[in-house]
């Protein structure tokens, strides 16, 4: 990510494609002094500070590269002044070539996860494996955590990175920070999980193990494409933006799972023929029956993390006949049982 904004661009508010105005002030936020305003920081890098007096706004996902680049050109930078320690500019670029020449996705994140440990003092990483699960634990020094911002752009730049790396979104089972949580997470849900916890021991992601193994197959010139494009394509590539889904799920969502329509009856809600419907979701890449998998997931991995709710509540809530079903259906999920998931989600962190 080297490349910077030229001329000045007035921030355009849309809904696709686009970064919360909120999201604009965290990253303005290390810069900013006395006599440096983040509107003027703005204004320095060709964007129009209109935008910062919008804060339920959103601007084009472009735009918000143009300030990521800008800034990190300016200061030298590319993680927005929150390390100790500078990540400077073209260290997102040497990371990524050092990646593709590894076998394996696993190897790859040894090898990114090395090179941040180096480089960074706050975001030290280490990938466990445990059977069918893994996790990525940040081994912090400071007492206080960092601002949640802080560790969404660390995960957004290695996990962007994975999912570039293997051709494919890597589902997250869970994102866990150690701060409180902050006034707005809509865009993090979207880019990275709905079951995000806040206030926890340690900060991680937990993932299916079996993503480890996948090949990593670039070449330089798709390398070439990728960085030209960054970090654009991390933040928007390989995250759902279905309107669709999204009004799909938000029903689903007000309604028991033995509640939920079949296909017809959902069309019919819709306004629209039940082949429309389909035909809609298929140009999206969501048939119903994986946007009802990916929320019983959804709602499963929060059950699982409270010890009070059994696993036969957790069966009957989601609309399974039995519980022998639902860990079939989980296991088919997210490549491991509830009870793996669950032992690893309450028990203490591993260091």
């Amino acid at each position: 990510m080297t490349h910077a904004p030229s001329s000045t661009t007035r921030l355009t508010v849309t809904q696709r494609d686009s970064i919360s105005v909120r999201l604009v002030r965290e990253a303005l936020l290390a810069f900013e002094r006395a006599d440096l305003s983040g509107a003027q920081l703005l204004a320095e890098l060709g964007l129009d500070p209109a935008c910062l007096r919008e804060l339920d706004g959103r601007i084009d996902v472009r735009d918000y590269t143009r300030l990521w680049l800008g800034l990190a050109q300016r200061f030298d930078d590319e993680l927005f002044g929150m390390d100790p320690r500078r990540l400077r500019s073209g260290s997102f670029a040497f990371i990524s070539r050092c990646c593709i020449q590894q076998p394996t996705l696993e190897k790859a994140l040894q090898q990114a996860l090395s090179f941040f440990g180096l480089e960074l003092e706050s975001f030290r990483g280490k990938l466990i494996r445990s059977q069918s699960l893994a996790e990525i634990v940040l081994r912090e020094r400071a007492a206080e955590p960092a601002r949640a911002f802080c560790y969404f752009t660390f995960w957004m730049l290695l996990h962007g990175l994975a999912c570039w790396l293997v051709g494919r979104r890597i589902p997250l089972l869970a994102v866990e920070l150690r701060c409180a949580e902050p006034e707005y997470t809509d865009d993090y849900r979207v880019m990275f999980s709905d079951n995000l916890r806040f206030a926890r021991p340690s900060t991680r992601i937990i993932f299916a193990a079996e993503v480890l193994d996948l090949p990593v197959r670039r070449s330089e010139a798709e390398l070439h494409s990728f960085l030209a494009e960054a970090p654009a394509n991390i933040l928007v590539r390989y995250r759902d933006h279905s309107s669709l889904a999204s009004r799909i799920r938000q029903q689903l969502r007000h309604l028991p799972a033995e509640q939920w329509p079949d296909a017809a009856t959902l069309a019919q809600r819709l306004c629209m023929s039940a082949s429309t419907l389909r035909r809609r979701l298929a140009e999206a890449g969501q048939p119903y029956q994986t946007i009802k998998d990916g929320l019983r997931q959804e709602m499963a991995t929060q059950w699982l993390a409270d010890a009070s709710v059994s696993y036969g509540e957790i069966a009957e809530r989601l609309g399974f006949a039995d519980v022998s079903s639902f860990y079939k259906a989980f296991r088919k999920w997210t490549g491991s049982n509830p009870g793996h998931y669950r032992n690893l989600i309450l028990a203490p962190t591993q260091h």
